[in-house]
């Protein structure tokens, strides 16, 4: 049964800028090039029929295309033990409200999603044992970190296999975001 999320696939000189981000903290496991995305939705385990369904329905998903610009980083939760390291999202209205439409799609459809407040972000690093005074220099030094804005035209939905090291992510659908259809 694949586990599926839908997300945004970044373009390589985005996953490249990224990619030099992702060092300088013990104990952190890093996200590796060409594995960074931007989830929109999470949905977990999927059986093949309504993985169907979802690969089909994603298609009445309508929204015109935008700017996305990463910027800064951070960390979940923002109490407590940190667990990620991430890569922010600025401004994220765009992505939001695309969020929100494949959220409703998905709820038509009767596919349950994740509950927590939706926090558009790039994961750059899964955090364990990570001493905190060096996690607050390493989010100092990256404060002002601004990646060059580039253009969403598709949102993509993926399968992840959970291997030995890492997750493995495909691509099984992608999806055109369409001048004009920024409708429902």
């Amino acid at each position: 049964m694949p586990r599926l999320f839908v997300a945004l696939e970044l373009a390589e000189g985005l996953q490249d800028e990224l990619a030099e981000l992702c060092h300088g903290l013990p104990s952190a496991r890093w996200t590796e090039a060409g594995d960074f995305h931007l989830t929109l939705a999470f949905l977990g385990d999927v059986d093949g029929p309504r993985f169907e369904a979802v690969r089909e329905g994603l298609n009445s998903v309508r929204h015109d295309p935008f700017e996305l610009r990463l910027s800064g980083t951070g960390h979940f939760p923002p109490r407590g033990a940190p667990k990620v390291l991430w890569a922010g999202v600025e401004p994220d209205e765009a992505v939001r409200e695309l969020a929100g439409r494949v959220e409703r799609c998905l709820r038509r459809l009767g596919v349950p999603t994740e509950r927590r407040r939706y926090v558009p972000h790039v994961t750059l690093a899964r955090l364990r044992g990570t001493p905190l005074p060096e996690l607050l220099h390493f989010l100092e030094r990256h404060a002002l970190w601004r990646a060059a804005a580039r253009p969403v035209t598709d949102f993509q939905l993926f399968s992840s296999v959970l291997g030995r090291q890492r997750a493995l992510h495909r691509v099984e659908a992608s999806y055109p975001l369409i001048p004009g259809n920024d409708g429902a």
